[in-house]
């Protein structure tokens, strides 16, 4: 992502059993959707390439990854977001105490 997107930073991964959390810093000129798009492309490719079963699990679809995507802008509380991503899948478990205010 690097080479295409320069100016797109990517700040924080982390992932679920059946979806994926990513706090990026977009510059104001690029539009989100065009981010998203982007990485759902290259990496539902990337990830085809490497794992062979996907290839043919996923033969004729489109993609991987579902049609939709969630965005919410970040100001001030950029670390309670940060926080939140570090223990997706704890918190759904029970077990990491988060709190979001």
């Amino acid at each position: 992502m690097r080479d295409h997107l320069p100016e797109v930073e990517i700040l924080e991964v982390n992932h679920d059993m059946d979806h994926i959390h990513l706090l990026l810093s977009i510059p104001p000129k690029m539009r989100v959707s065009d981010v998203v798009r982007y990485i759902k492309s290259n990496s539902g490719r990337l990830m085809k390439k490497k794992f062979e079963y996907m290839r043919k699990a996923y033969w004729g679809a489109d993609g991987i990854w579902s049609d939709g995507y969630f965005v919410s802008t970040v100001g001030i509380n950029e670390s309670v977001i940060q926080r939140y991503i570090q223990k997706q899948g704890q918190e759904d478990r029970g077990q990491a105490q988060l709190e979001l205010n």
